[in-house]
């Protein structure tokens, strides 16, 4: 889409986004969830939303995605951290969104779901990438939450306000080239892109 359009549809269903929002805040807040053990965790599920108003018109392929979208930014960690099932994402996303909507956004959310695992690696291994990999708009939707995660990371390491922020923001600088290549997917399919302007946030371009 057109920036402009991607806009107009933003402000056009702010309302329901709204909702939506709300609801992804309520339902990490009913599971006692913390960002950086400091924040309520809808501080993160916005910062992601973020990122997906600035980049998004570059890989929505139509107005009916728009929705989709925003919801899988601020359901993306409901499955793996909320306790809710998949089942439970495609019910909640139908009292918003059309049933082909829903099954959309709930494919984001479910990709977006590391595996059982011991370590970081393991959680995020080749089989959780080849799912992103594998599901429009998951490529886009992970690089967002990646974004959030980083600056966040690389804010507070120069404010020192969060110890523990030097030591990820290392983590996320020595993982990204195998992160971007991870979710990389050639094609002219627009949905599965990773748009230019995001990818410099990094310092990358691809």
């Amino acid at each position: 889409m057109e920036r402009t359009g991607f806009e107009n549809a933003l402000n056009g269903q702010a309302l329901t986004i709204e909702t939506i929002r709300q609801a992804a805040h309520d339902l990490h807040a009913s599971v006692n969830q913390w960002y950086d053990g400091c924040r309520p965790y809808g501080f993160h599920l916005d910062m992601v939303a973020e990122e997906v108003r600035r980049y998004g018109h570059a890989v929505c392929a139509c107005e009916d995605d728009v929705l989709p979208l925003m919801f899988g930014a601020f359901f993306h960690d409901s499955i793996e951290d909320a306790r809710l099932t998949y089942n439970d994402v495609m019910q909640k996303a139908r009292l918003w969104l059309t049933e082909e909507q829903a099954l959309t956004a709930a494919e984001i959310v479910y990709a977006l779901t590391n595996d059982k695992g011991r370590t970081r690696a393991e959680r995020a291994g080749e089989r959780y990438y080849e799912g992103i990999r594998s599901t429009p708009y998951a490529p886009f939707v992970k690089l967002c939450d990646r974004i959030a995660n980083y600056t966040y990371s690389a804010r507070q390491a120069e404010s020192a306000e969060t110890p523990d922020a030097a030591r990820m923001k290392a983590v996320y600088d020595s993982e990204l080239s195998h992160f971007l290549s991870s979710i990389e997917v050639k094609g002219d399919d627009k949905r599965f892109a990773l748009p230019q302007e995001a990818l410099l946030r990094f310092g990358r371009s691809s």
